[in-house]
């Protein structure tokens, strides 16, 4: 299906507003897994002209999003990754795990950025970073959908690499999300140490309903995030 290929608008938009030369696209991937981190990269890329085909990881196939990743990997500026772990989620909730894994690849980054471009509507970060949300930034925002490709192709990754140790899941296929055979491998033998214990798939699993940790609400109010840094949102 044809797509409009991401620009540097917003981040020339973010230049101009508050003259940060350096800003970085954040994206997030795990979200909403069974089992795995959630983890996130952010990217600097500057203002160049980007890889063909580059866009939001989700529009591309498992082969073109490996393919491209080693591209970015050489072309971008600087990537770091960052994760929060099942047990981080767990104890945590969502929100302050995405806050807890981006502040982890922002700051492996080699140069601190003056601004971010962060994806989707809610700014999970916070002060003190400078924050502008994009909706759909990964299919608009040059850095962000080379933070979403890079972040996306490490994660299959790590889960790929539990496979092994754990057959009956099948996390090579489905990466720790919902899927027919994940299910049926928890009804079987129950979650792993990568599983989620706190997420409600265990409520559906009477055997192993007792191992449900307690779950955190997650609304973004309950989060008391600061919104001193926040740039608005395109």
């Amino acid at each position: 299906m044809p797509y409009e290929p991401p620009t540097h608008r917003v981040e020339r938009s973010v230049r101009a507003l508050t003259g940060a030369r350096v800003v970085a696209g954040v994206d997030e991937v795990g979200r909403g897994a069974w089992a795995g981190p959630v983890t996130v990269c952010a990217a600097v890329t500057g203002l160049r002209r980007p890889p063909e085909g580059l866009t939001d990881s989700k529009l591309l196939t498992p082969l073109r999003r490996t393919a491209l990743a080693d591209v970015l990997h050489d072309w971008v500026t600087s990537y770091a990754l960052g994760h929060a772990s099942p047990q981080e989620i767990d104890a945590l909730g969502m929100t302050a795990a995405l806050r807890l894994a981006a502040g982890r690849a922002l700051e492996q980054l080699p140069e601190r950025p003056d601004a971010v471009i962060l994806d989707g509507k809610h700014d999970y970060l916070g002060s003190p970073w400078h924050v502008r949300t994009v909706i759909k930034g990964d299919q608009s925002c040059v850095a962000v959908a080379a933070a979403s490709v890079i972040a996306k192709v490490r994660r299959d990754a790590m889960l790929a690499e539990l496979a092994p140790e754990h057959p009956p899941y099948a996390f090579e296929s489905n990466v720790g999300y919902p899927s027919p055979v994940h299910k049926a491998a928890l009804e079987d033998h129950g979650p792993t140490p990568h599983h989620r214990h706190s997420w409600a798939f265990l409520d559906a699993l009477p055997r192993w309903r007792h191992l449900k940790l307690p779950s955190h609400r997650d609304a973004l109010a309950s989060e008391n995030l600061e919104d001193a840094g926040q740039l608005g949102m395109f």
